[in-house]
């Protein structure tokens, strides 16, 4: 992305964990060798992980991104293990960066562990998540936990008016309250949006602002389907295209869409909504997704 930061002076909210960063990175030889970066997807986490190896000195053969997505296996840990008993080639140190590491089998985590509670002197992982509940609490406990929010509105908004500055070009405040919500405090996914909108002329900005954000999230779309009172036949086809997404993260998306309306308008349907999405989908996962949507379009 163009506009992805490269050092923490770069980054626009979450500032407490900016300056503890930033404290832990000041002096190498007390830094923690182990990171938990944790908080809802397109917030910054892979961002702020790369500034960590940056940071840390460490880059080409001896910096290695592992998406846990595809690379569930105790075999990939194993491998991690086995490099990390090497120096490093190019930099200072060798770093290895998780991405959605709850996803790792339990005996994938079990093997990371032990590397985790005996780290040689040279190497650090950077580990980054949306569901921490889903991670050993022995390998929590080995890192240093840093929670990763989304930005509020003035945060986004001054982003946004950033990049918009460094384009030279100008932006309606309603496109900007369009993106600001629907990009629901994400960055990567207001960056997205705002790429596009720029992309096209002034009169067509707010329909291509809408446009992106139900295209990059089916999520966007659930929302705004429940809102809009759609029918449960409407509703449901969203719902098959949303099973391969963890449920949690979508009911987060409908509350902070959700308040984000209500804290605009008087909108009532928004509050019924919210009802149904406030107990957490950690346990009864899709189908009490599928369920508190039912619920909505039947009243």
């Amino acid at each position: 992305m163009k506009y992805r930061p490269t050092d923490l002076t770069q980054m626009r909210g979450n500032d407490e964990v900016i300056a503890s960063l930033e404290g832990m990175l000041g002096n190498t030889d007390s830094c923690p060798h182990s990171f938990l970066l944790h908080g809802p997807t397109g917030c910054g986490k892979t961002t702020i992980a790369r500034i960590i190896a940056r940071k840390l000195n460490s880059s080409g053969s001896d910096l290695k991104e592992v998406d846990s997505a595809d690379f569930r296996g105790i075999d990939t840990i194993r491998e991690i293990r086995r490099t990390s008993e090497y120096m490093a080639m190019e930099s200072d140190c060798r770093v290895w960066i998780i991405d959605e590491c709850h996803k790792m089998t339990n005996d994938a985590q079990n093997a990371l562990l032990k590397i985790l509670e005996d780290t040689p002197s040279h190497v650090y992982f950077v580990l980054c998540t949306t569901d921490p509940q889903k991670l050993l609490p022995t390998i929590k406990g080995r890192c240093v936990q840093l929670q990763v929010k989304v930005l509020d509105e003035s945060q986004m908004f001054k982003l946004l008016r950033r990049v918009v500055a460094k384009e030279g070009a100008t932006v309606s405040k309603e496109v900007y309250d369009v993106i600001t919500r629907d990009s629901l405090g994400h960055p990567r996914n207001a960056l997205q949006i705002l790429e596009r909108v720029l992309s096209v002329p002034e009169d067509k900005r707010i329909e291509v602002a809408q446009q992106s954000a139900a295209e990059q999230s089916q999520s966007i779309e659930l929302c705004r389907a429940l809102l809009n009172k759609k029918p449960w036949g409407e509703v449901n086809k969203i719902l098959v295209g949303l099973k391969d997404q963890e449920a949690e993260s979508i009911r987060r998306v409908v509350l902070g869409y959700c308040q984000s309306v209500l804290l605009k308008s008087d909108m009532v349907r928004a509050g019924r909504v919210l009802e149904e999405f406030l107990t957490p989908f950690y346990d009864s996962g899709f189908p009490q997704l599928v369920y508190a949507c039912y619920a909505v379009t039947k009243n």
